[in-house]
């Protein structure tokens, strides 16, 4: 943790969780990463998120908004369950005939493992805005590929005391399909205009070459090979810890790694490149509140003015 003690990073995540539950802005639910929001917390999110979408008005994006569940046959066309499956989830449920009700309920009592009952559902939690996207767009693109904006909650199984680090939480992306200088112009717009739009709301963020969490062996291969080829910037910002900023959005280029897992080609039959970036709603509304304080009526006039406060 580059030097950074263990019981530092808590104490300082417990301190800025106690002043959030404190002052009523989250709702622990007896589960770490589990939490309701405070009106004032939407009222926030959505503010910003419609300060992002005057940004993003010229694209003239298609708009979807997918749940957070997916196909979890769409979902094995992906390579989440190779390269992050201590975060993915799996929606289980009861099946069985009235005696398995029984014996479920039984085991209960017991005290022993119930959930073992349940069977796998066709669905899978969302771990990411965009890959609901891809399924739909099987097939050739327009000559000049499609730009769409996507919101929605995903999961990702990591339970931490970090307020900044749900199990649940909203993603807003602009996702970009098309040639691979398409992708990467997309990419490295947002990575500007992104950046603009944060500190105009008094975020002073700084970008980051990064990688994902890959897991294991092989996965620590492909985060040294994601940053080489420089595919993923991160805008970080101090949020419950000064010592270890947090990632609030993410700028990233996938190749044509989407293209060729659900067959998505440009109008010259090339497999289709895809870039986007990704708001991490919650985090920057958790981190506005640690700058400007809880009490929005009293955040800079600028900030309000941006807000529309």
């Amino acid at each position: 943790m580059c030097g950074i003690s263990s019981d530092v990073l808590t104490a300082s995540y417990q301190a800025y969780l106690d002043q959030l539950t404190a002052a009523g802005i989250l709702i622990p639910l007896g589960v770490k990463g589990l939490y309701g929001h405070s009106g004032v917390f939407e009222d926030v999110i959505e503010r910003f998120e419609r300060a992002v979408t005057r940004r993003g008005a010229h694209f003239k994006a298609e708009v979807m908004r997918f749940p957070a569940i997916l196909n979890r046959q769409h979902y094995l066309k992906t390579n989440h369950i190779e390269t992050f499956p201590d975060l993915m989830g799996s929606v289980h449920s009861f099946t069985g005939n009235e005696r398995d009700h029984v014996q479920m309920l039984q085991k209960r009592e017991r005290g022993e493992d119930w959930t073992r009952d349940l069977t796998p559902t066709e669905v899978m939690m969302t771990p990411a805005a965009c890959y609901p996207l891809y399924p739909t767009a099987t097939g050739t693109l327009p000559e000049n590929g499609r730009t769409v904006d996507l919101r929605s909650f995903v999961f990702r199984h990591e339970p931490s005391i970090d307020p900044a680090r749900m199990q649940i939480f909203r993603q807003r992306e602009y996702v970009r399909l098309g040639t691979a200088e398409q992708a990467l112009d997309h990419r490295n717009y947002w990575l500007k205009t992104g950046e603009e739009i944060l500190n105009s709301v008094g975020l002073k963020v700084e970008a980051v070459v990064a990688n994902d969490p890959f897991f294991g062996r092989g996965g620590r291969m492909m985060a040294v090979s994601q940053k080489e080829q420089v595919l993923k910037y991160e805008l970080v910002i101090a949020i419950a810890s000064s010592e270890k900023p947090t990632a609030i959005t993410s700028c990233n280029c996938h190749l044509d790694h989407f293209g060729h897992s659900f067959g998505i080609k440009t109008a010259d039959g090339q497999y289709a490149h895809s870039a986007c970036v990704g708001f991490g709603l919650e985090r920057i509304a958790l981190a506005l509140f640690k700058t400007h304080g809880f009490d929005p009526d009293h955040w800079p006039s600028d900030v309000r003015n941006v807000l529309e406060l």
